[in-house]
């Protein structure tokens, strides 16, 4: 991780019904997340999603929703705790 990179835990991720994987990583502190979305079969065949990645200062979204935010700090402590940055969820 460089300096305009900051580590991002898994806070969500949600199976729509178009075959597509929202992806959600957010700060330790959960005001910031970035957000992908993958299609299911490339979740099977490319790179897998860990607990965590480094997200690139440009890259992150503010959380403007207090409730989320908190939401964000309690998902990051539980993935955090029972997992690894680079283990496959």
């Amino acid at each position: 991780m460089d300096d305009s990179s900051e580590r991002c835990w898994l806070v969500e991720r949600e199976f729509g019904d178009r075959n597509v994987v929202t992806i959600v990583y957010a700060t330790p502190d959960g005001t910031r997340y970035h957000q992908r979305e993958r299609s299911e079969a490339a979740l099977r065949t490319g790179s897998p999603v860990t607990a965590a990645v480094d997200v690139a200062e440009d890259d992150l979204e503010e959380v403007r929703d207090e409730r989320t935010r908190e939401r964000y700090v309690t998902e990051v402590e539980r993935t955090a705790q029972r997992y690894g940055p680079d283990e496959k969820i």
